[in-house]
C-alpha cells in the first residue's frame, strides 16, 4: 500500500525533491535561493550552517538546501547529501583563482555514494560583471564531461537579476520528471 501511494504521489506532484545548493563562499548561493523563492534580490550574510526553504514549480516540490561554503564548513557538507536528488553547484564567475578548488570539491562530493544518483547543475553566477567566465569555460575547467555517472548541466546566470535562473528551475524539474 505504500509503494502505491508513494507511486502516486509521485505521478501528482506531492513528492518533495531535496536539492543542495553548494560553492565557495561568496558564490551567492544564498541569494539565488531566495531569488528562487521570491524572484527577487535580498540582502543576505554569510550563511554559517544551511537555509531551507521549499520551493515549487509547476506542481514539482523542491526542498532546497543552502550550505555555508567557508572553508571550515565544506567538512560538513557531506551530512547534507542523503536522498538529494539535485547538487547545485554555484560557481562566481569572476573567481578564477579558485575555481580548481570548486573542481576539487566538486568531484570530492561526487565520489561520495550518497549522491551517485544525484543530478549536478552548475549555476555560472555573476555573469553581469565584467571578465566573468562563461558558461563553457567552467564547463571545460570543471572537467563536467568527466562525469558520466551523472546528468550534469550549466546555466549562465546573474542571481542579483534572476536572469538565467528560470531555465536552471526548468532543468531541474525535467530532471526529477525522467527519473
Amino acid at each position: 500500500m505504500g509503494l502505491l501511494l508513494a507511486k502516486l504521489m509521485t505521478v501528482f506532484g506531492d513528492r518533495e525533491h531535496k536539492v543542495i545548493i553548494v560553492g565557495l563562499d561568496n558564490a551567492g548561493k544564498t541569494t539565488i535561493l531566495y531569488q528562487f523563492l521570491t524572484k527577487e534580490a535580498v540582502h543576505t550574510t554569510p550563511t554559517i550552517g544551511s537555509n531551507v526553504e521549499e520551493i515549487s514549480v509547476k506542481k514539482t516540490r523542491f526542498l532546497v538546501w543552502d550550505i555555508g561554503g567557508q572553508e571550515a564548513l565544506r567538512a560538513s557538507w557531506s551530512t547534507y547529501y542523503c536522498n538529494t536528488e539535485i547538487v547545485i553547484v554555484v560557481v562566481d564567475s569572476t573567481d578564477r583563482e579558485r575555481l580548481t578548488l570548486t573542481k576539487e570539491e566538486l568531484h570530492t562530493m561526487l565520489a561520495h555514494e550518497d549522491l551517485q544518483n544525484a543530478s549536478v547543475l552548475v549555476l555560472a553566477n555573476k555573469q553581469d560583471m565584467k571578465n566573468s567566465m562563461t558558461a563553457a569555460e567552467i564547463s571545460q575547467n570543471l572537467t563536467l564531461s568527466s562525469l558520466t555517472a551523472h546528468s550534469w548541466h550549466v546555466q549562465a546566470c546573474c542571481a542579483l537579476t534572476g536572469e538565467g535562473l528560470p531555465a536552471s528551475l526548468d532543468w531541474m524539474r525535467s530532471r526529477v520528471i525522467a527519473n
